[in-house]
């Protein structure tokens, strides 16, 4: 699409650098606080401390599982509304600012056993939110970027998440965490240097949302759907996938394979820091120090792949990141003797792909989605991420029960290294999935609009 044809169709045919974009992009920076700071390095680590009481880590697992379950049964139909009613912007600034107030509320669950589950509620509260204001905020993705720069502008913004949510980690850890007084003569006691963490994470989540929420204009009235009740949502929705499964399987077959190798690299995250503690011997400081150099290579790599999605295609870009991670996966397992060096190396190495595939992913459906069904699209993006989230913990686990009955080790410490391959199972059958799924820029929505009504 030229800036002709984006004119023709209402769209500004915005450049990757341009205000609108960086603006859209910040969203991600701010929302790092949230996905970063609270939900992966200090809320969660700070609920399952012994001052919250035995058996917090299990019930916080079932708490986030509460949050999966709710996410799974409303995304969908959230975006399906914010897109009838053409209120996106709307929408991301309710559900942006649950989360920051969330946040903020977080300052009050003191380090005691009876706050547990206050503190467990706004977690999976805040959970939800996001996820819902990321529904909205992906679906905008369109409107920030054409066909000849989406890969760019999605690169860029997932970048910026990366980047931001370690700039704001080492902010907070140097400056309140780390120290036995912090700034501001802030310490440990009460938890107080957690819960101003927390005040921080609020702030700094609404000082980077307000760009994009200050410049993104909704759709005009004139352009709107009549409202329908929350049954009739699901009701179009059933319709809605019925419609894109006539149109073209392909949608169907990609939100399928996504929704695995988007598990399969959250996996590597998530136990990364396992592995490299239990198989290679990191202490608690050089995980964080990894953990940095992990998320600074993933958002450089992510925003310079950009160009290569714009170049090349999003499914290109996907299968060779798969493939690369599939194999630095494997070295990882094979050379686990080598140490430190060996993890350092080849680890970086896999997290140069991570980023590139999870933007790629979001701009391969962008280029899918029918016009006017982006919200509900990327609604049930996340729904069948959150249905197949079980994958790669699973696939972790029996790969180290496997390793243990193939060894004969004396316990499954011993062969931690195993549940690499578990991961790089997951990639694999999602990398294998997406194989046959034929690509191809935006199809008409005429179809499916009139199966909806």
């Amino acid at each position: 699409m030229d800036a002709t044809e984006a004119a023709a169709v209402g769209k500004a045919p915005h450049r990757p650098g341009a205000w609108p974009v960086l603006a859209w992009g910040l969203w991600d920076w701010g929302g790092a606080a949230f996905n970063a700071v609270i939900t992966t390095f200090v809320f969660t680590v700070y609920l399952t401390s012994d001052a919250f009481g035995p058996g917090a880590d299990a019930t916080l697992g079932w708490a986030l599982a509460a949050a999966g379950v709710v996410i799974a049964l409303l995304a969908p139909v959230s975006g399906q509304r914010a897109d009838r009613s053409g209120r996106r912007s709307r929408w991301l600034a309710i559900n942006t600012g649950a989360v920051v107030v969330v946040s903020a509320a977080m300052f009050f669950v003191t380090p005691d056993p009876g706050h547990l589950w206050l503190g467990l509620v706004l977690l999976a509260a805040g959970n939800v939110f996001f996820e819902l204001a990321s529904v909205n905020y992906n679906a905008m993705l369109g409107e920030v970027s054409t066909p000849a720069t989406v890969g760019r502008v999605s690169g860029l913004g997932w970048g910026l998440g990366y980047i931001g949510g370690i700039v704001l980690l080492l902010l907070v850890y140097l400056g309140l965490i780390a120290p036995d007084v912090g700034v501001f003569g802030i310490t440990d006691e009460d938890g107080l240097d957690v819960r101003v963490t927390m005040l921080v994470c609020a702030v700094w989540t609404l000082v980077f949302s307000l760009p994009v929420l200050l410049t993104a204009r909704d759709a005009p009235a004139a352009g709107r759907r009549p409202r329908v009740g929350l049954l009739a949502s699901y009701r179009l929705l059933l319709g809605s996938i019925r419609a894109l499964w006539r149109r073209d399987h392909h949608i169907v077959y990609f939100l399928l394979s996504s929704a695995v190798f988007r598990d399969g690299l959250a996996g590597v995250f998530t136990f990364g820091g396992v592995i490299a503690a239990g198989t290679f011997g990191f202490s608690p400081g050089d995980v964080i120090v990894f953990g940095v150099a992990a998320n600074l290579v993933a958002g450089v790599a992510t925003i310079a792949f950009g160009t290569l999605d714009d170049r090349l295609g999003p499914k290109r870009l996907i299968v060779g990141s798969l493939a690369a991670m599939v194999l630095a996966g494997t070295l990882v397992f094979v050379l686990h003797d080598g140490g430190r060096a060996v993890f350092w190396s080849v680890g970086l190495a896999l997290c140069i792909f991570v980023g590139p595939a999870q933007s790629a992913s979001r701009t391969f459906l962008a280029r899918l989605i029918p016009e006017g069904q982006e919200g509900e699209v990327f609604g049930l993006y996340a729904t069948t991420g959150r249905a197949v989230s079980f994958l790669a913990p699973a696939s972790f686990s029996l790969a180290m029960t496997l390793g243990l009955a193939v060894t004969g080790a004396a316990g499954l410490e011993e062969v931690q290294y195993w549940g690499i391959l578990g991961i790089v199972a997951v990639l694999l059958v999602g990398l294998l999935l997406l194989l046959p799924v034929r690509s191809g820029l935006r199809r008409d929505s005429a179809v499916v609009t009139a199966a909806a009504h």
